[in-house]
């Protein structure tokens, strides 16, 4: 067996410095005599100033059951307001629409028709061949009402259509330099 140290501890009877509870009791009035000198009752906080929230800003560290800008916010929330706040939703707007240009007109329709501008509410679209390009005019109604279902009132007010391209003679392989057929004539 071991031998117990035989130097006495603090909360122990004997010890030069009092007992645990007798410093407990002299540190507890030393407190309640400064706060007598302060001019404050003991046991009360002296109070501070109201924040936003109505409570003393420095005690508020919760949320509480009320709505409060701490509080977790949806994603799509926060981004709505980020957008907004930074001016950026006339561009997600236009955006959208040629993102989800499929979804939005169809998809028979976006195989054969392809977004190319939207310049102050008019969107030009380009179509794969004439046949569509005159389609796309007769239902040009119809697409415009999908649209602002999809994408939001205003953002296309109207739609310019255009059929294929024409080929340009000017490059490729079988290109001449020179003013080419005109120069036979006259």
């Amino acid at each position: 067996m071991t031998e117990r140290n035989q130097q006495v501890g603090p909360n122990e009877e004997g010890a030069d410095n009092g007992t645990g509870r007798d410093l407990a009791r002299a540190a507890l009035a030393a407190v309640r005599a400064k706060a007598q000198a302060r001019g404050v009752e003991p046991g009360r906080r002296k109070p501070g100033k109201a924040g936003e929230f109505g409570q003393n800003p420095r005690r508020r560290r919760w949320s509480g059951p009320g709505t409060d800008p701490r509080d977790p916010q949806p994603l799509g929330r926060l981004m709505a307001g980020l957008t907004r706040d930074r001016g950026w939703s006339d561009r997600l707007s236009n955006g959208r629409v040629f993102g989800q240009w499929a979804l939005l007109v169809g998809d028979e329709v976006a195989e054969h028709a392809q977004p190319i501008t939207l310049k102050d509410g008019e969107l030009t679209v380009q179509a794969s061949s004439t046949a569509w390009a005159t389609q796309l005019r007769l239902l040009q109604r119809q697409l415009l009402t999908k649209i602002a279902a999809g994408v939001g009132h205003g953002v296309v007010k109207r739609m310019r259509i255009h059929g294929p391209a024409a080929p340009s003679w000017r490059k490729g392989a079988r290109h001449i330099p020179g003013r080419g057929p005109r120069d036979t004539y006259g």
